[in-house]
């Protein structure tokens, strides 16, 4: 559920929907989901000063927290 949201969210923000995808991952502290997007649209999944990055965290950690779970984010270049 939190892999298509983020994917949801992320398509609706970039010029190339089709290059988004996310790779859910184990890492040291729990589940990690990698966002991959087009070289182009990096820039505006991080946003301003990485206020969108920090929504994309937020959104992820409330909808997670309900299932007691802990999910990382990173964004791949």
């Amino acid at each position: 559920m939190e892999k298509d949201l983020i994917e949801f969210i992320a398509k609706s923000l970039v010029d190339d929907p089709d290059a988004v995808s996310v790779k859910e991952t184990v890492g040291e502290q729990g589940p990690v989901l990698e966002l991959s997007v087009a070289q182009g649209d990096i820039g505006k999944v991080i946003g301003k000063y990485g206020r969108i990055a920090k929504a994309l965290r937020t959104v992820l950690s409330a909808t997670a927290g309900k299932d007691g779970k802990r999910y990382s984010l990173e964004i791949l270049d």
